[in-house]
């Protein structure tokens, strides 16, 4: 049912495909899983096709290696008339380590991800659930994931005050 799936979990295996010549996983792979998990959790908040609008804050805060378990968080933050906002955490284990400190999974990766719900008719942005932070976790998550974006806006500004208009590829 839209509006139930708050929070989803995916995993993947960092595979030698994945890896640079350094033996850590390309950021590029890194954003395609934040993409895919996002792309799930939209679809199952919301129960329509969704499409990525805006990936805010990314940060890498450590490697991910060949072989390592990878598990990507999503949590809904926060939700527009048709757009919804996910905190995203990807962090990373070794599986064939024993138990132990060692073994502990390590956060890679984080960011917020901007979906928005499309019509099945027009391809045109369609309402969402809406969600309401109830606990001061939620409270705070919602106020980072504005605050993300907010900033980002203003990175884009920046960039078009110093590029100028973009040009079509065709000019």
């Amino acid at each position: 049912m839209p509006g139930e799936q708050r929070e989803l979990t995916m995993r993947f295996l960092a595979e030698p495909t994945d890896v640079n010549y350094g033996g850590k996983v390309h950021g590029g792979v890194v954003m395609k899983w934040i993409d895919q998990a996002g792309y799930a959790a939209a679809v199952g908040w919301s129960g329509r096709y969704s499409v990525t609008v805006a990936v805010g804050g990314i940060r890498f805060v450590s490697p991910i290696r060949t072989s390592d378990l990878v598990t990507v968080r999503t949590q809904l933050v926060h939700t527009g008339t048709t757009s919804m906002h996910f905190a995203v955490d990807v962090m990373a284990r070794d599986p064939g380590l024993v138990p132990g400190e060692a073994s502990r999974p390590r956060l890679c990766t984080h960011c917020v991800i901007v979906f928005v719900a499309l019509d099945g008719v027009e391809g045109q942005p369609t309402p969402v659930p809406s969600w309401v932070p109830r606990s001061e976790d939620d409270k705070r998550l919602a106020e980072y994931a504005l605050k993300v974006m907010e900033l980002s806006k203003g990175i884009e500004q920046t960039v078009q005050r110093y590029r100028g208009p973009a040009v079509p590829p065709d000019a």
